[in-house]
């Protein structure tokens, strides 16, 4: 069985998969003080919990968040007796290499969204993923990452919007019944939601026009699909496109180790 980790800046996910599905997933908050031991205990504590039995004897990471790798790396060597594939490492193969300026890191996270829609869509895509950050991936029709977008994630923005002007409550991110706001809730309400789907719309639409062939509009990420709800530019929200990619890239390298 695969132990597959997505770190991020906000949650750390652990996905274990039998060879035909995922039997479990859990999350955690990312933080990188957090020890091998603690993140053992955790997870023999949920398995236990949920009646999960599983034999890891792979595992692969990919986190956007350098300092927590080492004690994920110490995690599966321990406790699982196996060596992690990480992501973005040099000894990590992809499916195709990124396109991008020389001497550029491309997010780990971003590499494996890439292989995934690939995979599932073809070429010619934009992964838009709902993260701490909003990014947007642009995968040429060969497979290959090719550049993207980053701007400030919703709740993020939301956060800052509070701490900056004292006035403004905190509000959770949820379509609102109308445009206007009637109360100060609704109306910052209004502006983040209405306000990222014009910021998704216009990205997706000069990155169309800066790109030779048609494009897909693919989602992911927890806020994806309540975005859905206000525009038609996605063509499809894949929930589980992070741990797809995950699986795909150990398989690819599970080849090339018995060839």
């Amino acid at each position: 069985m695969l132990l597959a980790i997505d770190c991020g800046n906000t949650n750390t996910v652990f996905s274990i998969w039998d060879g035909a599905r995922f039997i479990a997933t859990w999350r955690c908050s990312t933080d990188h003080r957090r020890t091998a031991d603690e993140y053992y205990v955790w997870l023999t504590t949920l398995m236990t919990l949920n009646k999960v039995e599983a034999h890891i004897s792979q595992a692969i990471i990919s986190s956007t968040v350098p300092r927590v790798v080492f004690n994920l790396r110490v995690l599966t060597d321990r406790y699982f007796n196996c060596r992690p594939l990480v992501v973005g490492k040099p000894e990590c193969k992809l499916p195709m290499p990124p396109r991008v300026d020389f001497g550029t890191a491309v997010g780990p996270d971003r590499l494996v969204n890439t292989a995934a829609g690939f995979d599932r869509h073809g070429g010619d895509l934009i992964v838009v993923d709902f993260g701490t950050a909003t990014t947007f991936d642009v995968v040429d029709q060969d497979g290959a990452y090719i550049g993207g977008v980053i701007s400030p994630g919703v709740n993020l923005s939301l956060q800052a919007l509070s701490m900056a002007a004292a006035a403004l409550p905190h509000v959770d991110v949820s379509k609102p019944a109308t445009v206007i706001g009637k109360n100060t809730v609704a109306c910052m309400q209004s502006g983040v939601y209405w306000g990222y789907i014009g910021l998704v719309e216009g990205i997706c639409r000069q990155i169309r026009l800066e790109h030779p062939r048609p494009m897909k509009v693919i989602g992911t990420g927890g806020l994806a699909s309540l975005f859905q709800q206000g525009t038609e530019i996605f063509d499809a929200i894949e929930d589980d496109l992070t741990m797809h990619g995950l699986v795909l890239i150990n398989e690819l390298n599970k080849e090339r180790d018995t060839q």
